[in-house]
C-alpha cells in the first residue's frame, strides 16, 4: 500500500530537520511505500528552500507552496486534495505528534478503521492556562458543535482513502476539519498518547487565535449563538416588561413617579448593547454566508514540487477533479500503481 503523509508547516525552518529524522526510520520500518507531502503555508523563514533541497534528494518528499499564509486549516485541505496514499495521515511538524506512533495506527486501519485519531492523555511542558483552556475548549465544542467530537484529539489522524474521498467534497470557506470527520460518522479507532513538547521553535496558535479558531467551529458548525441571543432578547423583554408593570404601579396606586433618570440610563444602556450584540452576531453569519457565495478557492498554490499531474484547479474545480481522481475508487477498481485494502 502507499502511506502519505500530509504535514502543513509554517516557519518551522527550526524544527524540519529533527522531523524528517525522526520519521524516516518510522516510515522505512513500515514495510510499504510512502510519500511525504509539505504544505508550506507562506512561510517566511528558510522553510522552503530547506523543503525544496529535501524534495530535490528525494522524489519521495513532495512540496505545495501557498503564495501567501491560508491557514492551517486551508493547508490540510489542500494535503488531502493532493496525497495519493491509499491511507492519509495528517501531522504536524514539530513532533508533538510522534512519528512512533504511525505503527499503531496503520495496524488500526488495517483492521478496517476509516479514521484513526490520536488522544492526547497528557500534555508535558504545557502552562496550566494551556491545558485549562483546551479542556474548556473542547467541552464548548462538544456542547456547541457537535457531541461525537472527541476531546483531546486534534488534527493529527490517519484517514483510509474513502475517508479522505469524503472530506474532499467539503469545500467551505471557514474550515474547521475536526467537526467534518465528526460529522462524517466512520468507523473510528482511538489511539492515546502522551504528547510531546515542541521540538523547536514557537506554537502558531496563541491564545487569541486559539479564540478565534474556536468562534470559527462554533459558527461553522452551529446556530448556539444566533437561539442564545435570542434567549437573550426573551430574557431583557420579559424584563423590561416587568420593570414597566411596577412603573405603572408606582404612579398610578402609589401615587409617585419615576425616581429620577439613573434606572432609565442603565435600561437603556442594558437594552442597547443587547441589540448591538444580536445585529453583530447576524452581521457575523451575514458576512460568512457572503464569502460562500463568492466561490473564492480555499488556497492558491505557487510552487509544486514532485507532484505528479499538478494542474492548478479553479475556485470551485477541486471537488470536480477530486472525484474525476478517485471515481476508480469509488467504483471498487484498482486503480494502476495502488494496492487496495
Amino acid at each position: 500500500m502507499l502511506l502519505s503523509l500530509v504535514i502543513p508547516v509554517y516557519n518551522e525552518e527550526e524544527a524540519l530537520p529533527s522531523l524528517l529524522r525522526a520519521l524516516r526510520p518510522v516510515l522505512d520500518g513500515l514495510g510499504c511505500e510512502y510519500e511525504i507531502l509539505f504544505v508550506d503555508d507562506g512561510s517566511r523563514d528558510g522553510t522552503r528552500l530547506l523543503l525544496d533541497a529535501e524534495a530535490a534528494a528525494d522524489p519521495r518528499v513532495k512540496v505545495l507552496g501557498f503564495s501567501r499564509n491560508f491557514g492551517h486549516q486551508a493547508a490540510i485541505t489542500a494535503g488531502l486534495d493532493f496525497a495519493a496514499g491509499d491511507a492519509v495521515v495528517v501531522m504536524d511538524a514539530d513532533l508533538q505528534d510522534p512519528p512512533a506512533l504511525l505503527p499503531e495506527m496503520v495496524a488500526l486501519y488495517e483492521r478496517g478503521y476509516d479514521v484513526v485519531s490520536a488522544q492526547r492523555v497528557d500534555r508535558e511542558g504545557e502552562s496550566v492556562f494551556k491545558r485549562g483552556t483546551a479542556a474548556l475548549f473542547y467541552g464548548l465544542m462538544q456542547r456547541a458543535v457537535d457531541e461525537r467530537l472527541r476531546p483531546q484529539v486534534g488534527d493529527f489522524r490517519l484517514f483510509s482513502r474513502a475517508a479522505v474521498v469524503a472530506l474532499r467534497g467539503f469545500r467551505e470557506q471557514h474550515r474547521f476539519l475536526r467537526g467534518l470527520v465528526a460529522w462524517l460518522g466512520l468507523k473510528e479507532a482511538i489511539l492515546p498518547f502522551r504528547r510531546p513538547p515542541r521540538v523547536a521553535g514557537t506554537t502558531k496558535y496563541p491564545a487569541w487565535k486559539m479564540a478565534r479558531f474556536a468562534w470559527t467551529a462554533v459558527s461553522s458548525f452551529s446556530a448556539l449563538p444566533l437561539k442564545l441571543s435570542l434567549g437573550g432578547g426573551l430574557l431583557l423583554s420579559g424584563l423590561g416588561l416587568a420593570y414597566s408593570v411596577f412603573v405603572v404601579y408606582e404612579t398610578v396606586v402609589l401615587g409617585t413617579t419615576v425616581r429620577g433618570w439613573s434606572s432609565l440610563v442603565c435600561l437603556q444602556l442594558l437594552f442597547s448593547g443587547a441589540t448591538l450584540t444580536a445585529v453583530g452576531l447576524v452581521g457575523d453569519y451575514v458576512a460568512r454566508i457572503y464569502e460562500e457565495v463568492k466561490g473564492r478557492p480555499l488556497y492558491v498554490v505557487s510552487e509544486a514540487v514532485n507532484v505528479a499531474a499538478y494542474v492548478a484547479p479553479p475556485a470551485r474545480g477541486l471537488r470536480v477533479v477530486a472525484r474525476q481522481q478517485d471515481a476508480a475508487w469509488v467504483a471498487g477498481v484498482e486503480p494502476a500503481g495502488r494496492c487496495p485494502r
